[in-house]
């Protein structure tokens, strides 16, 4: 059996100065509506304005993010984008995964523990490798590092024989009762998960279970006709399902496809100061630059308030340490004390998959990653430094930086 699902519409991507781009980003990929006065009534418990700042330094780091109109010069803060996070290391295969230039001598320690947990491969229960053991029943990949290679940003398959490791795909199916509703409207659930197979596809298993399916994409050449006359060809992917192992899907699936980002620069992101992302909120474009952006309303899993959505692909994360917990839950099948499940993303329709061992160890804690793995994790992931700018003073890089301003980016 097949599924498919096509991807329409255009695709914006916008690269900023990171001050201003981190900005950005935390309200450009969200969705909660604001009323006609741009608030948000049903955030109360979040701040809208700042009470940190003097109108002194409000000056000051509105001059610092403002998008410059010199392109002869770089501008003063340009080559370090993080400040004194900033990564100088020396450019090679790993320059997403030094640590924050900031970081103390307990941190830098911190980090690499943390580092090496993020590269840690998990194995099926049981195993001799107790401190090892849980990964699954079903999953993505065994270890972080697998999706985020080498800290930067995953890819697609190139074709059918390339491993589709950091990418995998979200289901969802359209809400059908008043539970379903209330449940989206609550935000208990951000979406609805498929009854059989969840809320994502999992194309490994542990032994004894079969794989939940493999995603198929498939390419069709899309010419596109440039206005200097050039033509050139794009991909249209088309998602689909193969090797169904549950049987069938419920035939108003969704299927959402999702690339690994990029990890450096988290910290900074989760830093942003609610009041700061609210302001560049625009749901109706009043400014009328083509953006609409809405920020997205999660529950924060300590207060159960709403708050702010800063992490994955729609922004339904509100920290660095709930997005990981996830990850860990629905890519690797590892349970953590925020999500405590053993079996991961196995549904009731997957009986036999809640039946398999777990890696729980009762002397090291009540999950298969026991703090303090989370907290390790967390810090490492909120400290991997963004790089140095290069050649900034480059005549081909002020002209292009021209440019890409002058184009709206």
């Amino acid at each position: 059996m097949v599924l498919s699902a096509h991807t329409t519409g255009p695709r914006a991507r916008h690269v900023l100065p990171l001050a201003t781009g981190l900005l950005i980003a935390a309200a450009a990929a969200l969705s909660a509506s604001a009323g006609p006065d741009g608030n948000f009534p049903e955030a109360d418990t979040i701040p809208t304005t700042r009470t940190d700042l003097t109108a002194k330094d409000r000056a000051r780091v509105d001059k610092v993010v403002a998008p410059t109109r010199d392109f002869s010069k770089p501008e003063r803060f340009e080559a370090m984008p993080a400040g004194a996070a900033t990564s100088r290391a020396t450019v090679g295969i790993n320059s997403f995964s030094d640590f924050s230039a900031n970081l103390s001598f307990e941190g830098e320690r911190d980090f690499k523990l943390g580092n090496g947990l993020f590269k840690k491969l998990w194995v099926p229960a049981p195993s001799s490798t107790q401190a090892s053991d849980g990964l699954g029943p079903l999953y993505n990949a065994r270890s972080c590092q697998r999706c985020h290679l080498k800290d930067g940003r995953g890819h697609p398959p190139a074709g059918p024989d390339d491993a589709a490791t950091s990418m995998f795909l979200r289901l969802s199916v359209p809400p059908k009762t008043d539970l379903d509703r209330e449940a989206l409207d609550s935000k208990v659930l951000l979406s609805v998960p498929e009854p059989t197979y969840g809320g994502q596809l999992q194309d490994f298993a542990a032994p004894g279970i079969p794989i939940e399916g493999r995603m198929r994409i498939d390419y069709e050449d899309v010419p596109v006709s440039l206005a200097g006359g050039e033509t050139v060809v794009l991909r249209a992917p088309t998602y689909s399902v193969t090797d169904l192992g549950y049987g069938p899907m419920d035939p108003d699936v969704l299927l959402s496809p999702r690339v690994a980002s990029p990890m450096i620069g988290l910290g900074l992101l989760e830093a942003i100061h609610p009041a700061d992302i609210l302001a560049h909120a625009d749901p109706e474009d009043a400014d009328g630059d083509g953006i609409s952006g809405k920020p997205n309303l999660v529950l924060d899993p300590e207060t159960s308030e709403l708050t702010l959505g800063r992490f994955g692909w729609k922004a339904s994360m509100p920290d660095v340490r709930t997005q990981s917990a996830n990850a860990f839950s629905g890519d690797i099948g590892i349970s953590t004390p925020e999500v405590p499940d053993p079996y991961g993303d196995c549904t009731d329709n997957q009986p036999a998959c809640k039946t398999l061992p777990t890696g729980v160890q009762e002397r090291l804690g009540t999950t298969e990653a026991p703090d303090p793995v989370m907290d390790l994790v967390a810090f490492y992931s909120r400290n991997l430094a963004v790089p140095a700018r290069r050649d900034i003073d480059a005549p081909e890089v002020l002209a292009g930086k021209k440019l890409f301003y002058e184009a709206g980016c």
